[in-house]
């Protein structure tokens, strides 16, 4: 199905799109404010990574599932199932009572989100031709600044007047606003298209993805054995899935078009960039507040840089793709991030936190063009029926780098740890005591200076690994195929311009 621009109200249409990825923004930031509270109300506080992996875990391993389906069935309806699937997992959340209920419903709320996001991206798509596209992608980029710097606002405002539960509730409303206007402003125009879904293919692609996702989970908090239980069972799916892959008439997930040199270049650079963007959002708070020993607002305000730069590259891309071409945007990305890179490996313990700033306002506005650019290319590069799953696979290739990044910058940064310690690892528990100390007004220990020290030392090594992981994005930006991404026309690149061998 498409929708038809003929009928369909736009704005208010966009108008829905924004308000149903408000949802899945703000929860990143919202839940993480709030978290604390929570644990202390529910116990469990072990179990207290899992309320986030679980969101990144469906939200990752359905995209592509819900993007094959917007194929098959339609945008529409593929959006409203995600939107309710979302709202029942808020509301459940709202009301859970232990910890492990808080697990399984934030997963119910991603998978829903792995149907709005990659949906959502692909109306545009269907909506607006490449010259406009751009432009409006810039309003969307906008949503995940604005959620940045109000989530954690709203989630402090929330638990001082209200119950924690409220910020699960707060979505019912907007995401009943959201399926109203997709249910009175977007028209699709009937399917053509007669195919069964491959759902052998789809179960397989989900326990293949979870099991990855868990095993590198447990893996980043030291259960070794249970990781190589899960790497194990995700090498089994995956075996097994290539072969059904290549046996069905109509595979969930085409190796020609996840292989044609355009989606599997563009894809990897997204990969990389959700490793880079996990490690900043990880590290770099870190750095400012224990090593530079700056507040925590200080530490706040040079991450959410990124978010101020990205919606800014974004805007930049859509008023310049079509001049001087896709491939010029892609690659000036990818050339900005590990310049914005460059300034955390610069950083020292005397520097000033606006250093940390200006190179993630640098990396932002990197994400932004690259992001952009690389969404515009794979939509224009393949057919129409198959939108849906490139966008999705895009949007998958980036989470998959955030669930990878997490895990790899977590043992550089341990072995730094390790190495800048004498070999000695230093306990949890001395990290947290340090990290609530840090602007307690006591005078610093000799044992506080020296963790304070091999934390440096720790976190130097791990962004200099962070400029290796973004200086990939730039070799996976000059081997893209040029042929049709550097015209200078007035007009925009379309499907005949591009390389032809993902049809």
């Amino acid at each position: 199905m498409r929708s038809s621009p003929l009928t369909t109200n736009r704005p208010l249409v966009i108008a829905s799109i924004m308000a149903s990825m408000a949802m899945v923004a703000i929860e990143a930031t919202i839940v993480s404010t709030v978290m604390p509270q929570i644990a202390s109300s529910l116990g469990g506080l072990h179990l207290y990574s899992w309320v986030f992996a679980s969101f990144l875990l469906a939200q990752t391993a359905m995209t592509v599932v819900f993007g094959k389906l917007s194929d098959l069935y339609g945008r529409k309806p593929v959006m409203f199932a995600g939107i309710a699937i979302f709202l029942v997992g808020s509301v459940l959340a709202g009301f859970a009572w232990s910890m492990p209920a808080m697990i399984a419903f934030r997963l119910i709320q991603g998978v829903g989100a792995g149907a709005i996001q990659p949906v959502a991206l692909t109306i545009v798509g269907d909506l607006y031709p490449v010259r406009e596209r751009g432009k409006v992608q810039g309003y969307l980029a906008s949503v995940w600044a604005v959620s940045a710097v109000l989530g954690p606002m709203l989630g402090a405002l929330i638990v001082q007047k209200l119950s924690w539960a409220w910020i699960f509730w707060i979505n019912i409303p907007i995401g009943l606003l959201a399926a109203a206007g997709f249910w009175f402003f977007l028209r699709e125009a009937p399917s053509v298209r007669r195919s069964s879904i491959d759902l052998i293919g789809a179960l397989l692609f989900t326990v293949g993805i979870a099991a990855l996702m868990i095993a590198l989970t447990e893996f980043g908090i030291g259960n070794n054995g249970t990781a190589g239980a899960w790497a194990l069972c995700f090498v089994v799916a995956a075996g097994l899935f290539v072969v059904q892959e290549r046996r069905a008439p109509d595979p969930m997930v085409s190796f020609r078009l996840w292989g044609a040199r355009v989606i599997a270049t563009v894809n990897g650079a997204s990969m990389l960039v959700g490793m880079s963007l996990i490690g900043i959002t990880t590290f770099l708070p870190m750095y400012v507040l224990v090593v530079l020993e700056r507040s925590s607002v200080v530490a706040g305000l040079a991450l959410t840089m990124v978010m101020l730069g990205w919606p800014l590259g974004a805007t930049l891309a859509s008023r310049t793709f079509h001049r001087f071409g896709l491939w010029r945007v892609v690659f000036a990305g990818s050339a900005l991030i590990p310049l914005g890179a460059l300034a955390f490996v610069l950083l020292r313990p005397g520097s000033s936190p606006m250093l940390a700033g200006a190179g993630s306002f640098v990396i932002g506005l990197g994400f932004g063009l690259l992001s952009l650019g690389s969404l515009i290319l794979i939509q224009e590069s393949v057919e129409l029926s198959q939108r849906g799953i490139a966008t999705a696979s895009n949007i998958f290739s980036r989470n998959l780098g955030s669930a990878l990044g997490a895990t790899f910058f977590g043992a550089i940064f341990n072995v730094g740890l390790s190495r800048a310690n004498g070999g000695a690892l230093i306990s949890e528990e001395q990290l947290r005591q340090l990290l609530q100390g840090a602007h307690g007004g006591t005078a610093p220990t000799v044992s506080d200076t020296a963790i304070r020290a091999a934390l440096a030392g720790s976190l130097q090594f791990t962004f200099l690994m962070m400029l290796v992981v973004t200086l990939g994005i730039v070799v996976l930006a000059l081997v893209l195929p040029r042929q049709g991404l550097g015209m200078r026309t007035a007009e925009s690149p379309t499907k005949e311009a591009l390389p032809q061998n993902l049809h």
